[in-house]
This record gives structure tokens, sequence and C-alpha cells, in this order.
């Protein structure tokens, strides 16, 4: 490997943690909470580390969001409505995130944001990547995927041409989204959280070595790609008519194939997938996309290459 084929990143200095995006997903929102009393675990040499609670009034009523999904309003819209005085309480605070850790696009942008989730569905700890060409990104999952082996780390790709999920991480260069489950909503388990810490220490770990000076050669990782959200089958009056099938129940990740049973009417008949090909569901029965018409969505397998990459030299010294 030449030298010159190795691609200079800037150093990442800035760094924050979100916990209560949403406000019921209780492991971000204690380890966060944790943090900010006893940051010591979280410090790393040469950076700033921030934990930071993004919907402290969701944390507070324990429920997902006040007014609105503050995950979806990290868009040019919102993040430039002018605050009048029946502005959505998370469109407000989404400009106020983008105040303190952006501008979203801008070189003063915080570099790397972890935002930490949980869901009901049995993903186990997964990272959700943004963009496919975000070498940096991909070679710290490959980090940390391979830190935590034998156990699973699934990526979540969720680029997509149509699907614009306008998330609060999004104002970050490097975008990090970290959702562990399956944990009931309004409730912290004790091995779900500690799935989440371990996957932010790693994540941190490769942050320090990278600003240190060590070089990653290029690496490849799975992923699985978003295609398509389905919903439930429902009926005239859009009231769902019929639930996930027990043999997809808690089978996030596992490969999908033409005829078999996706849905269960409480008739007893059975819906099967017809699907040309195999597809990889995740975010299966996830409660709080009820509200969003969304009973899982469908993935495919890809594979994605990050160049080999090193620290800038410049500013290596300043801290």
């Amino acid at each position: 490997m030449t030298s010159s084929s190795v691609v200079d990143k800037p150093p990442v200095r800035r760094v924050a943690i979100f916990g209560g995006t949403h406000g019921n997903e209780l492991s971000g929102v204690f380890l966060v909470k944790h943090w900010q009393e006893n940051g010591a675990e979280i410090q790393r040499t040469g950076m700033e580390v921030k934990p930071f609670l993004t919907n402290p009034r969701a944390v507070k009523k324990c429920t997902r969001y006040i007014d609105c999904d503050l995950n979806r309003v990290f868009d040019p819209d919102n993040l430039g409505r002018p605050v009048v005085e029946d502005i959505p309480y998370e469109v407000r605070r989404a400009q106020e995130i983008n105040h303190i850790f952006g501008p979203k696009g801008s070189d003063d942008a915080y570099d790397l944001i972890f935002d930490l989730h949980n869901t009901t569905s049995n993903m186990g700890g997964t990272l959700i990547l943004e963009n496919s060409r975000d070498d940096f990104t991909i070679q710290m999952f490959h980090y940390i995927k391979n830190a935590l082996a034998p156990e699973r780390c699934p990526v979540l790709l969720i680029e997509h041409p149509s699907l614009k999920y306008a998330t609060t991480r999004s104002v970050a260069k490097h975008p990090v989204g970290v959702e562990v489950g399956p944990q009931p909503q309004g409730v912290v388990r004790a091995d779900t959280l500690d799935k989440m810490r371990k996957i932010v220490k790693h994540g941190l770990d490769f942050v320090q070595l990278f600003n240190e000076g060590k070089e990653f050669p290029p690496c490849t990782i799975e992923v699985f790609k978003i295609m398509e959200k389905v919903d439930y089958p429902r009926n005239k009056n859009d009231e769902v008519i019929a639930i996930i099938h027990p043999k997809l129940q808690d089978q996030d990740w596992q490969p999908l194939n033409n005829g078999d049973p996706l849905f269960l009417t409480l008739d007893g008949e059975v819906i099967v997938y017809k699907g040309a090909c195999t597809v990889y569901p995740t975010f299966i029965n996830e409660a709080a996309y009820y509200e969003k018409k969304q009973a899982f969505v469908k993935t495919v397998k890809m594979k994605l290459t990050a160049k080999h990459i090193r620290a800038s030299v410049l500013d290596q010294n300043t801290s």
C-alpha cells in the first residue's frame, strides 16, 4: 500500500452523544444523564465529548415526543421556520440543537454525533449509517463490529432516494445512529444499556486512535440497505386488521423469502410475502411505528468498502 492511496481526513475534535431524542427510550436517557454527572469514561485525549439530552420535555413526561417526532424535523424547511407562538416544541428544539451543534452542512458543525435509541424490535445492537460514501464512519463501524465480535452488530443503511429521515444526528459531519433492542418503551434493561454503552466506548476508542495517527487500511462491511416500508393490512376505515405472524415476530435481520408468512388475521388467515428476491426485515412490530403505518422495513444485504484513511497532520497538536 503506497502512501498516495491513503485518504487524509481531518481529526475528529468535537463529538456529541445524544440521549432522549425520543423521551421514552431510556437507555440513552440514563447514560447521558450519568455522563453529565460523571463523564470520565467518555472523555478521550485530544477531543471534546459532550453528552446532551435532546428532548428534555419528552424525557420528563417519558413520552416519545411532545408535538412531533424530533428525529424527523432536521430538514431545511423546519430548521428555517420562523419562531412563532404556535411552533411545535420539537421544531423549536431542532433549531436550538442546530444552533449548538451545527449549523447542519457547515464547516462549524460538530464532527461526530452518536444518537442513542431503543427499539421494541429484536434488533440487537444496531448501527445506523446515513451515507454509503462516508469512509470515516464505515471504518468506525468496522472497528466496532470487530470489537464486539462474536456478538452480532448489524449495520442499517438508511440512504434512500425517496425515504428522507432528517434525523437529529444529521447536524454532524458524521452522524451515527445507535439502535438497541428489544426494550419496551419507558423501561430500562441492564443488558440493553450495557450493549449501548459498549458500542459508544468502542466508537470513542476508534476516534482516539484515528486522531493519534493510526492508519486504517481499506475495509469492507456488510450492511442492510433500506428498500421499502411495509404497512399492516388495513380495512376501508384504515384500521389494522392483521398482526405480525408468529414466525416473523422477533426475526429481525433473518431472510424472508417468497411465500413466508407475514401477517395473521384474527380469523386465522395467513398473509404471506410475495417477492422475487430474498429480503431481510427489521424494525419488526416496532411500537412507535404503528402511528407511522409501518409494520417493518424491508432491507437487502450489500457490501460497502471504505478507503485507507488516516488523520491529516494539520492541527495534529491541537487539543
